[in-house]
């Protein structure tokens, strides 16, 4: 057993308080014990904490140094940096085929609180169990388990300093871009529309820029964050609280946009995408709406062909796609830095305020 702290949610919009003493499984055969460097905070950490069981600890983009390996370990050992990305079981018919952000049992294995087969490797101070696991890792604490599956190495050109933020490589940044490079996979040329400019947004505007996308337009209600993806190569950006938005962007692409991005989980703003993409093109659904919330659209805007699909984790294979996206930034084509605003961990509440507030674009704890 291993003691932590940890970053615990005790109630549904309760604080994220850091707790002392808690105590951690040792690593099973398959399990990787890891200590933690960095973890950004992510909106499904939030979002988990309004809606999802009690108590808990979140944590999903994590960045560590390997402490143990279990005994069927074999990509890993001591010493080793690694990021901790989602969890998948490797032998369903979609990981089979690489598409591991599909799994079968990716609820399971990322959402339950519990490992596969319902044990919770994490006790809070009293033996209490705590729903932990959280996608595969629960790293909003000082030490985390994640199988070796969730792992991906990072190379030893990376300074100290960029590997405490590289944690949400593992899930938002990789999302966000991945969903243009690997989803999309656009022509150079290609027009994209990107509808939220929050971390997830702010990745698919650095990844249309390595696309070699001509119009890459932001859609958002926050002047700083419009302000941010015009920095971040957006040739364009729109006011989402704008009456004639529709409009707006009709003038900036009359034929429709060949791809659009939603990551707001606001059905109208889905709606808009649709109505402005052209003959053909592609919208991507990332954003979570509400629970039991409805899009409507209209027939006619159906009838002319966009293809409307969802998106997990950027359709990314974490130890292909995250290796490209850090030799990308050492190329000075994904700045995704500029993005993240670093706390110590015992700030996390800070951060999340901050997050939720708009303030930050994208939080990462330090250990």
């Amino acid at each position: 057993m291993v003691e932590i702290s940890a970053a615990v949610v005790r109630e549904n919009r309760g604080p994220f308080t850091v707790e002392h003493g808690l105590i951690l499984d040792e690593p099973r055969p398959d399990e990787v014990l890891v200590r933690m460097v960095g973890v950004g905070v992510c909106h499904s950490d939030i979002y988990e904490n309004q809606v999802g069981p009690t108590p808990a600890v979140h944590g999903h983009e994590g960045a560590g140094v390997v402490v143990r390996v279990g005994s069927a370990v074999t990509r890993f050992t001591e010493g080793d940096r690694v990021l901790m990305s989602f969890a998948s079981c490797g032998s369903c018919r979609n990981c089979l085929e690489g598409r591991p952000a599909y799994c079968e049992k990716f609820m399971t294995l990322n959402l339950s609180g519990a490992r596969a087969d319902g044990s919770r490797p994490i006790k809070d101070a009293t033996g209490l169990p705590v729903f932990s696991n959280f996608f595969g890792q629960s790293s909003f604490a000082d030490h985390a388990l994640a199988a070796e599956r969730n792992l991906v190495k990072v190379p030893d050109s990376v300074p100290d300093d960029l590997f405490r933020i590289l944690g949400p490589l593992g899930c938002g940044i990789q999302t966000g871009a991945g969903a243009v490079l690997n989803t999309f996979n656009p022509n150079a040329g290609s027009t994209i529309l990107v509808a939220g400019a929050g971390g997830v947004g702010l990745s698919a505007v650095l990844g249309a820029q390595v696309a070699s996308a001509t119009k890459i337009v932001a859609l958002d209600v926050v002047p700083s964050r419009l302000e941010l993806a015009t920095e971040l190569g957006a040739t364009h950006t729109v006011d989402g609280k704008d009456p004639d938005v529709v409009a707006r962007l009709r003038e900036i692409a009359p034929g429709g946009f060949d791809y659009a991005l939603e990551t707001t989980g606001n059905a109208q703003v889905l709606r808009t995408l649709v109505e402005t993409t052209r003959v053909g093109g592609q919208v991507g659904l990332i954003g979570a709406g509400k629970p039991g919330s409805e899009v409507t659209f209209k027939h006619s805007s159906l009838l002319s062909g966009p293809i409307l699909r969802g998106i997990f984790e950027g359709d990314s294979v974490p130890q292909e796609f995250i290796p490209r996206l850090i030799d990308l930034y050492q190329a000075g084509r994904f700045p995704f830095d500029k993005l993240v605003t670093t706390y110590p961990f015992e700030q996390i509440q800070r951060a999340v305020d901050d997050s939720e507030a708009g303030t930050t674009v994208k939080a990462v704890l330090t250990f």
